[in-house]
């Protein structure tokens, strides 16, 4: 610490009692996220979480010096312009708050696409003239229709991780197509110890409630198929034994209050075959 200076020093230290003090510490990437937005963010967020940015390097030193269990872990998450969030509330539903508070935006020239950006077929707003020749420089198909520019099929004008070119931003731009999110980051969270990253903390919910559902149901099943009896297949093993017992009563001619119509019914069928087949 010999060479920290001693603002940097103070920050360093407001880092750790803040790891100290909350059970939930998560990286997050401030890059491309406009001041308004994080203003916006830091309101809504204001009681649940507190957000401090700093330098990788002040990062790492307060990780350091801090006990957390599994600190180490956290180093390879702190991308982009990176900070540090703390909080005591469930990881999960954080996650959610912040996606559910982002927006979509423009991406510029010289950025780094989040994902596959994908111009869609269709017509656009454009009449014919240079903008043809704008969108075919980066491959993307046109045709005329009713006066009109329109894109002839679906073209990846940016794969996810390639820096997109300043003239394909700004044709993005114009064709009101903004596939940045702005928002907080929120990479991955360590929590006792343990790393969740981005891709497990983004639950789709419609999703997993039908896993759910269906494996409920697939258990249901399979609890009634091998006969194993609990409060929701109770019932249901009772209705098949019943229908199978009935079945086999009627297959051996068993008389009862419930079977007796359908074993004169299969009686009568029965002689009336052997009545057709004698030419009685």
């Amino acid at each position: 610490m010999a060479h920290i200076s001693k603002e940097k020093k103070q920050a360093v230290a407001q880092l750790v009692e803040l790891m100290q003090n909350n059970p939930i510490v998560g990286a997050v990437n401030m890059e491309n996220l406009p001041a308004k937005q994080l203003q916006i963010m830091r309101e809504t967020l204001r009681e649940k979480v507190t957000i401090r940015m700093a330098k990788r390097r002040l990062i790492q030193v307060a990780l350091d010096q801090s006990s957390m269990k599994g600190k180490d872990k956290l180093v390879e998450y702190l991308k982009g312009m990176p900070a540090l969030l703390f909080t005591k509330e469930n990881p999960f539903t954080l996650f959610k708050i912040l996606k559910k508070n982002k927006s979509k935006g423009p991406i510029k020239g010289g950025q780094t696409a989040p994902n596959d950006i994908i111009v869609k077929a269709g017509s656009t707003e454009f009449s014919p003239g240079p903008i043809i020749g704008e969108l075919g420089a980066f491959r993307i198909k046109t045709g005329v229709e009713n006066g009109k520019v329109a894109i002839k099929e679906d073209c990846v004008a940016c794969k996810e991780g390639e820096v997109v070119d300043p003239k394909l931003a700004a044709l993005l731009t114009r064709l009101k197509i903004f596939p940045v999110d702005i928002g907080l980051d929120l990479v991955a969270v360590l929590e006792e110890g343990e790393i969740i990253p981005k891709s497990v903390l983004d639950v789709d919910e419609d999703a997993y409630l039908a896993n759910l559902r269906s494996a409920a149901s697939d258990s249901l099943n399979l609890a009634v198929f091998v006969g194993f009896p609990t409060r929701k297949s109770t019932q249901l093993l009772l209705g098949k034994a019943a229908r199978e017992a009935r079945a086999l009563a009627v297959s051996e001619g068993i008389l009862t209050d419930e079977t007796v119509g359908d074993v004169l019914s299969k009686a009568e069928a029965e002689a009336s075959a052997l009545k057709e087949k004698v030419k009685l």
